[in-house]
């Protein structure tokens, strides 16, 4: 469940975003567009789903955590840090 008008917003702006990107590949792939354009933009679109998937983990752990009451916002708030840094990290990476 998303809690809030302003998140539910936000949300949608970028998956429509999204929805334009995976769009504008589909042009370029029937265009016949370089292999390095079209890699970009799916690295785009990846960065952006990967955005929304951390907003909604975000707010599922201040829902979930505040209406049981199990755990400080603080907590929450250190917790939602550590996996937007997790986030960053991909399969491969030596850094």
């Amino acid at each position: 469940m998303v809690k809030g008008p302003a998140l539910q917003e936000a949300l949608l702006k970028r998956i429509k975003r999204l929805e334009g990107q995976v769009r504008g590949i589909q042009k370029m792939v029937e265009e016949g567009r370089d292999c390095e354009s079209i890699t970009t933009q799916l690295g785009a679109i990846r960065s952006g789903v990967e955005g929304v998937a951390a907003l909604v983990s975000n707010n599922y752990m201040k829902v979930c955590f505040s209406e049981r009451n199990a755990v400080e916002s603080s907590s929450v708030d250190s917790l939602a840090r550590a996996i937007a840094i997790w986030g960053k990290v991909h399969v491969g990476d030596r850094t």
